[in-house]
């Protein structure tokens, strides 16, 4: 008889979400300066949300993809698309692609789409409640961003709703880049170096 010798081979790939968190906290920085009016013009505003908001976390989203992490590859995957969009659409804005289409762009059309990433995000906020409190927060704070660009887009209190978004993505920024320390560090170190605080524990068995 012959005997078939299998052998199996595991493959590890590093946590992604340190190289995701980075990108999105530049983009939401970049951007939200440009709403605080700490910055003008949208022009290198784009750079950063292609390279930054939507390929780093497009890459976040297919090592998470391969561990297995159908949060994590659906979290990244959509807010990197987000940012591809929201540059395609500054662009437009700005007239790179013609007059005719920045002449024919309606704002409301964002906030149709702004409205329904509210919605999305409101479900992986409570995912976001079985991973840890720093995570949590960001989503948190993405939910009152949604929640301040659509209510603007649609021109419903935009003053206060424009302030609101912008300082919420501010907040995302800086979280964003407390949590890649913590998630770079502590996974150097093997331990909980940067605290991020437990999952609540509220929904998984």
């Amino acid at each position: 008889m012959q005997h078939e010798l299998q052998q199996k081979v595991k493959i590890i790939n590093a946590d992604p979400s340190a190289m995701g968190l980075f990108g999105l906290a530049i983009v939401t920085l970049v951007a939200s300066s440009q709403k605080l009016e700490i910055t003008s013009g949208l022009s290198y505003a784009v750079p950063w949300a292609l390279f930054l908001g939507a390929f780093a976390q497009l890459f976040a989203c297919i090592q998470d993809s391969k561990r297995n992490n159908t949060f994590g590859m659906t979290a990244f995957g959509a807010y990197a698309f987000f940012w591809f969009a929201m540059a395609a659409n500054w662009l437009i804005k700005m007239g790179v692609f013609g007059s005719v289409l920045a002449s024919h762009a309606d704002g409301k059309q964002l906030g149709v789409a702004f409205a329904g990433y509210l919605i999305f995000t409101l479900f992986m906020t409570i995912g976001a409640m079985e991973t840890h409190k720093v995570l949590f927060f960001i989503f948190c704070l993405i939910d009152l961003l949604f929640l301040g660009l659509t209510f603007d887009a649609f021109g419903v209190a935009a003053e206060f709703f424009h302030g609101l978004a912008a300082y919420a993505e501010m907040g995302i920024g800086l979280l964003s880049l407390y949590g890649t320390g913590a998630a770079v560090l502590n996974a150097h170190f093997e331990r909980e170096f940067i605290p991020v605080g437990k999952a609540f524990g509220i929904f998984k068995k």
